[in-house]
Order: structure tokens, then sequence, then C-alpha cells
């Protein structure tokens, strides 16, 4: 699980320098960007923050999304 003083650090990458990029934990399994919607799989407790990696699970609902996350 990913420690609450880890998120409070972390942001979206693709938005990080032109708005706050926050993001909500979902599941404990997924970060969602509060501004941009991309969607940030937890793979092994370790988020995967990859821009490409966020924007494959962009469209997909929140509620639609696998838990756990696919493993590379």
């Amino acid at each position: 699980m990913v420690s609450q003083e880890l998120l409070e650090i972390l942001r979206c990458p693709n938005c990080v320098r032109e708005k706050d990029g926050l993001l909500k934990l979902y599941r404990d399994a997924w970060l969602v960007c509060q501004d941009c919607g991309r969607k940030y799989p937890i793979v092994d407790d370790i988020p995967v923050m990859l821009i490409d990696e966020g924007e494959k699970w962009v469209k997909t609902p929140e509620a639609q999304l696998p838990v756990p996350p696919p493993a590379k």
C-alpha cells in the first residue's frame, strides 16, 4: 500500500508544470489525476508514474479499472 506521506508529494508527471496535478488514490490500486484524468497503476506497491502508462487508462471510467492493475 502507498503511504500517505508519498501520496502527499506525488503529482501527475503530465500536469505538474502547469497545474497542481493532484492525485487521488482509487481502491488502493490506482492514482487518478484530478486535472487530466490520467490513471496510474500501482503494481507491487510501486506507483507506475509514466505519462504513457497513465494515458492508456485515461478514457477508462474508474469503476472499470482492473483491480489489481495488470502487471507488465
